[in-house]
Parts: C-alpha cells; sequence; structure tokens
C-alpha cells in the first residue's frame, strides 16, 4: 500500500507540473487571440451586418451577403471544375493570373533591385537615371498596354510586361534609396577589410538596404495584382480580371462580388508572403 501511495502522489505531481507548464501557454495564446484575431472578426461581422440590413431593401441595388452566399454557393464549393475554353471555376482563373504576376513580379524585382544598386552606389547614374524614373513611374499601369500590345503581338507577354513595369519603379528606388543610407562607418570597415564586390554584397550591402528593399518589394507585390485584374479586364483569357469582366457583361453582380473577396484575399498572403521572405533573410519586419 506504501508503494501505490508513493505511485499516486507522483502522478498527481506529474500533472500539476504538466497544467504549470501549459497554463502560461494557453494565457499566452487567449491574450494573442484577443488582442490580434478577435478584432478583425468582430468587424467583420459588424461590416457583414451593415451590409446585409442596407442592402436587403427591394429598391437596393447591390444584393446583402446572404443573397451573394446563395447565387455563388456553387463556385465556392466547386472552384476547379473546368469545362473547357474560358469556362472554369475561380482556382483556375487566379492560377492563371498568379502566374502572370509571378513572372511579371519576378523580372520587376531582379531588374529593380539591379538598377536600384546602380544608381543608389554610382552618383553619375543616380543623376542621369533618377528624372527618368520619376516621369515613367507616374505612367498609369494601363496607359502601357496598347505599347506592349502593339510590341508583343500576344496577351500572356503584354500583361506581364504591363506587371513589370508598374511593379518595378517601387522597387529601385527604394533599393536605392537604402543603398545611400549605408552608414560611412560600414564602408569604412569594408575597405579595412578588403572586401571584393561580392562580399561586400552579401555582408554589408544586402543587410543594410533589406528594409527598404522589401518596402520596395511589398509595394510593388501590391501594385503587380492591381495592375494584372485591371489589364486582363482588356486582355480577356483565363484569369481573374476576364472573370470579372464577364460576370459584369452577364450582369452577374453576386460572382463579382465573390471574386472581389478572392482577389482581396490574395493580395493579403502575397503581401504576408514578401514580409515573410523578409523576416526570413533579416533586417526586415512586419509591423
Amino acid at each position: 500500500m506504501a508503494v501505490k501511495t508513493d505511485v499516486l502522489t507522483k502522478a498527481d505531481l506529474g500533472g500539476e507540473g504538466i497544467l504549470a507548464t501549459l497554463a502560461p501557454r494557453v494565457a499566452s495564446g487567449l491574450r494573442m487571440f484577443v488582442s490580434r484575431v478577435l478584432p478583425p472578426i468582430l468587424f467583420m461581422g459588424l461590416l457583414l451586418a451593415i451590409w446585409e440590413i442596407a442592402c436587403s431593401s427591394p429598391d437596393a441595388t447591390l444584393p446583402p451577403p446572404s443573397t451573394v452566399l446563395t447565387d455563388t454557393w456553387e463556385l465556392i464549393v466547386d472552384p476547379f471544375y473546368d469545362k473547357g475554353n474560358l469556362d472554369k471555376g475561380l482556382f483556375w482563373h487566379l492560377a492563371s493570373s498568379l502566374q502572370r504576376v509571378a513572372i511579371g513580379f519576378a523580372i520587376a524585382a531582379g531588374v529593380g533591385i539591379a538598377l536600384g544598386v546602380l544608381i543608389g552606389q554610382s552618383t553619375l547614374a543616380f543623376r542621369g537615371l533618377d528624372p527618368i524614373f520619376q516621369v515613367l513611374r507616374t505612367v498609369p499601369p494601363l496607359a502601357w498596354l496598347p505599347l506592349s500590345l502593339a510590341a508583343f503581338r500576344h496577351a500572356d507577354p503584354s500583361a506581364i510586361f504591363v506587371i513589370a513595369i508598374t511593379a518595378v519603379w517601387p522597387i529601385i528606388l527604394n533599393t536605392a534609396v537604402g543603398i545611400r543610407n549605408i552608414p560611412q562607418d560600414y564602408r569604412n570597415v569594408a575597405r579595412v577589410l578588403q572586401l571584393n564586390g561580392f562580399e561586400y554584397f552579401f555582408k554589408v550591402m544586402l543587410p543594410a538596404t533589406v528594409p527598404f528593399m522589401f518596402t520596395g518589394l511589398k509595394i510593388g507585390i501590391g501594385l503587380s495584382w492591381l495592375a494584372i485584374v485591371a489589364a486582363e479586364m482588356l486582355i480577356g483569357g483565363v484569369g481573374i480580371g476576364f472573370f470579372i469582366w464577364d460576370a459584369w457583361n452577364s450582369s452577374l453582380i453576386s460572382e463579382i462580388i465573390l471574386a472581389l473577396i478572392y482577389v482581396g484575399l490574395v493580395g493579403f498572403m502575397l503581401d504576408r508572403m514578401i514580409a515573410f521572405v523578409g523576416s526570413r533573410i533579416g533586417g526586415y519586419s512586419q509591423q
């Protein structure tokens, strides 16, 4: 009996130890839920309630959330259907748009970082190229589309060009600002250590400019997503922009609203993805 009592006592103490360990984690999780997750849920619920009340009258020109859900339920539960040609589920439209954005944004990131480093390092390049960049970056994205269609003669490369030319400017300018703000002490240490160009880029320049660079990349990915939706409305083909325009021509307002929700969610995820990569590289933090 003494042995049994001793075993029970140890088990009881072990259980208390586990509870003592888990309690702070549970409390921390609850605090995070209340501070970060609960507010957007509450505000979203309030927004949906206002929308439902405002659009429930017979004279309303937009459908309430309940009607949107009913009208688009088949699109929501089956986003992967493919009936050929342009009759596809929302997954395929989003995937096609994301493919164009990935190619265009990759081009913009490569060219933008390279030109940003050039004008950040060279005063002569800055004086020669900065006025040109300042003029070109004010051109609206869709204004480039006729020129790109004339040059490439095909929809996909034209859309990719519009994405790249739209996203490249904030990447160039923010990277250049980061390069020009590298502390002189860092440059002096690099000279003392006799770092070559490759070592200087990865050990001094890149860590010092990551916050500026990824600020430009975040702005660029947002502009890319805006540009592709607008461009696809004009060039047609499979894509979320074409889906929205086709729904408008068919007077399917609920499908437009659903597509806009997906566009916003995808844009949010792209923004967070760039921020995550920046935090992994180091020096960039999501506010």
